[in-house]
C-alpha cells in the first residue's frame, strides 16, 4: 500500500506538471499566433535596427564607435574560407580538450563570420557583406549532414546560434537565392533542430543553449508551434534553476568553473527572454517568484565576479582574463542587461571594455554595445 501511495503521488505530480505545460503552451500559442508585431528577427528586431541606424547616422556614441569596430571585423573576414565539415564530430571536452576545441572552432569561426557580415549588411546595405554571410551559411547547409560524438549537439547549439541569427537577419533578403534558402531550411530541421531537441529538456546550461537555439530556428522557419513549445519549456522551469539568494543551483556545482557556468547559463537564458519579448511582448525580466528572479541571479554573478575570493561554492573560482580583442565575460551580458534594467550599477566595470564584442565560442550577447536592448522600444529608443 505504501508503494502504491508513493507511485500515485509521483503520477499525480507528473499529471499536474503535464497539465501546467499544456495550459501554458495553449496560452503562448494564442499570443504568438495572434500577434501583429512578430519580429523579422527575434535577436535584432526592426525597431532595434532602426534605432542603431539612426545612431550611426548621427555618429552618436558609443554606438558609432561600436559600428566602426563591426565594419573593421567584417572587412577582415571577407577573404576567409569556410570550415564546414560533413560530420560535425566533437569529442567530449573532458575526454579530449584539444580535439573538442579544434572541431568547435570550425563552426564558431564560420558562425561569427556569418553573423558579423550579415549584421554589417543589415546596417549599411553593402553587397559584399551579404555575399560573404551567405557564403558561410550555404557552405554549412550543403556540406554538413550530421553531428556526432558527445559534444556534437551541445557545441552545435551554442556555436551554431551565430549562423541562425544571421539566417534570421537575411531570411527575407532577395540576395538569398530560393534554392539556397530552402537548403538552409533543410539543414536547420535535419541537423540543427535535431541537436536542440535532444538537449532542450536538460536541467542546466545545456538546455538553456538548446532552447535559445530552438527559438531562433523556430522563428527562422516561421514555425509557431515550435516557438510556443519552446517558450513554454523556458517558462515552466524558470524559477526551479534559481535559488532565493540568486545563485544558479545546477551551475554552482561545477567547482572552479562555477562562475563561468553561471554566466554560461544566464547568457542564453536572458537572450531567450529577449527573444520571447520580441515574439510575444511578454516581459520575463521583471517576473519574480518567492523572492527568486533573473535580475537577482545577474546581480549575484556580478558581485562574485568582482569578489571571486568570496565565492562560497569553491575556493578561488576561475574568472576571465583580460582580452579586449576576443571579449571578456560577463561584460557582454551586463552591457545588455544595464539597458533592460535601466541601471548604472555596472557602469564603472563596463567602461574599460567598451565597445564590447564577445567572439570566443558562443553567441548570445555578441555585439551588446552596438545593438542595445530596451523593453518598450518605441518609447525607449528615441
Amino acid at each position: 500500500m505504501q508503494n502504491f501511495r508513493s507511485y500515485f503521488r509521483t503520477v499525480s505530480r507528473s499529471t499536474v506538471q503535464f497539465i501546467k505545460i499544456g495550459l501554458t503552451l495553449s496560452l503562448i500559442y494564442f499570443i504568438t499566433a495572434s500577434s501583429h508585431c512578430h519580429a523579422q528577427s527575434l535577436m535584432h528586431p526592426t525597431s532595434q535596427i532602426s534605432f542603431v541606424k539612426s545612431q550611426i547616422s548621427k555618429k552618436s556614441e558609443p554606438v558609432y564607435t561600436a559600428y566602426k569596430q563591426l565594419i573593421t571585423l567584417a572587412d577582415s573576414l571577407l577573404l576567409t574560407d569556410h570550415h564546414a565539415v560533413e560530420d560535425f564530430s566533437v569529442p567530449g571536452f573532458y575526454s579530449d580538450k584539444e580535439g573538442q576545441r579544434a572541431m568547435a572552432k570550425k563552426l564558431h569561426a564560420d558562425a561569427f563570420a556569418a553573423y558579423c557580415t550579415a549584421l554589417a549588411y543589415t546596417l549599411n546595405g553593402e553587397k559584399k557583406y551579404v555575399q560573404k554571410a551567405l557564403y558561410f551559411m550555404n557552405a554549412w547547409a550543403t556540406i554538413n549532414k550530421k553531428y556526432s560524438q558527445f559534444d556534437g549537439p551541445v557545441v552545435l547549439s551554442y556555436a551554431g546560434a551565430g549562423l541562425m541569427i544571421a539566417a534570421e537577419l537575411l531570411k527575407n533578403d532577395p540576395f538569398w537565392a530560393e534554392n539556397d534558402l530552402n537548403q538552409f531550411k533543410n539543414w536547420t530541421i535535419n541537423v540543427y533542430q535535431k541537436a536542440t531537441h535532444f538537449l532542450r529538456e536538460r536541467p542546466n546550461n545545456i538546455a538553456d543553449w538548446a532552447r535559445f537555439a530552438n527559438l531562433l530556428s523556430a522563428n527562422f522557419l516561421d514555425d509557431q508551434k515550435e516557438l510556443s513549445f519552446t517558450i513554454a519549456l523556458i517558462k515552466n522551469d524558470l524559477f526551479e534553476k534559481i535559488a532565493a539568494d540568486g545563485h544558479l543551483i545546477e551551475e554552482v556545482k561545477r567547482e572552479e568553473k562555477g562562475l563561468w557556468y553561471t554566466y554560461f547559463s544566464l547568457a542564453p537564458l536572458t537572450a531567450s527572454m529577449w527573444c520571447i519579448y520580441n515574439a510575444t511582448g511578454e516581459n520575463l525580466f521583471t517576473v519574480s517568484k518567492a523572492g527568486k528572479s533573473v535580475r537577482k541571479a545577474i546581480e549575484y554573478l556580478y558581485y562574485y565576479n568582482q569578489h571571486p575570493t568570496e565565492w562560497p561554492w569553491f575556493y578561488n573560482p576561475d574568472v576571465d582574463t583580460l582580452n579586449l580583442a576576443a571579449g571578456v565575460w560577463p561584460s557582454n551580458l551586463l552591457e545588455a542587461m544595464k539597458d533592460i534594467y535601466k541601471t548604472h550599477q555596472f557602469d564603472s566595470y563596463l567602461l574599460m571594455y567598451r565597445p564590447i564584442v564577445y567572439r570566443k565560442n558562443h553567441f548570445a550577447w555578441t555585439f551588446p554595445t552596438l545593438m542595445p536592448v530596451h523593453l518598450n522600444q518605441t518609447n525607449n529608443m528615441e
